[in-house]
């Protein structure tokens, strides 16, 4: 009886093991579902900079499997961007702020017309202790948020030091925002809502319309503040 005890609990150890994913890997279900991974949990391959063929200098470190962005003295690396453009797709990245951090995750990157490189951005915030917190309007600058446009529901966010879950999924004009599985914030680009919260943002006078592109990169903020990141992974929808 207690081998055979052994036993199960080695097969159930396995069988859980299988399923379930360690950081910066991806499980068979997640590669037969068409998941890709954007971060290897060893370096900066398949990243880039704006403008740029390959990745800052330094400002990014890879440790125990996180991307961390810090300064260097007075000096900062810059974001980070995916050498590939994505249209549909279904972004997971976890991430893990130090108190008072700002940053965000940015997609639809790309060069605009009129306002240079620009994309839409999940706000990344600590909103107990950052400034940003108390700008903007009705919230619309707080963590899980499209920064400067609309604002989330009710969300809850895991304390400082402590990993959360942002995901963003987009299927035509339809962009849907979660955090820690909870979804906070769904929006259609090409609604009246959205254009007038366009008009009232900080990208009123980019053309041409601020989201209104067809595909960009993904893009990882440095914004001078202690950010890390894991298990970025995408999924193109079809």
């Amino acid at each position: 009886m207690n081998k055979l005890i052994t036993l199960l609990a080695v097969f159930l150890l396995i069988w859980t093991g299988s399923i379930q994913a360690q950081d910066n890997q991806l499980t068979a279900k997640e590669k037969k579902e068409g998941w890709v991974l954007l971060f290897n949990g060893k370096n900066l391959d398949g990243w880039t900079s704006v403008g740029k063929e390959i990745p800052p200098a330094f400002g990014w470190v890879v440790e125990d499997g996180s991307l961390t962005v810090r300064k260097q003295g007075d000096k900062r690396g810059g974001d980070i961007i995916t050498r590939e453009q994505y249209s549909d797709f279904d972004l997971k990245v976890d991430f893990r702020i130090t108190k008072g951090a700002n940053s965000g995750i940015k997609y639809f990157f790309t060069r605009y017309e009129k306002g240079g490189w620009l994309g839409l951005e999940y706000q990344i915030l600590d909103d107990e202790n950052h400034p940003d917190a108390k700008m903007g309007r009705d919230g619309n600058r707080l963590e899980g948020g499209l920064y400067d446009m609309l604002p989330t529901s009710p969300k809850k966010v895991n304390p400082i030091g402590e990993w959360n879950q942002a995901r963003i999924v987009a299927k035509g004009t339809k962009v849907t925002h979660y955090l820690n599985g909870e979804k906070i914030l769904s929006f259609d680009r090409s609604s009246e809502q959205y254009k007038r919260a366009w008009l009232l943002s900080k990208y009123k006078d980019c053309q041409p319309m601020f989201g209104d592109v067809k595909e960009g990169h993904i893009l990882l903020q440095d914004h001078g503040d202690v950010v890390s990141f894991r298990n970025v992974k995408i999924k193109v929808l079809k």
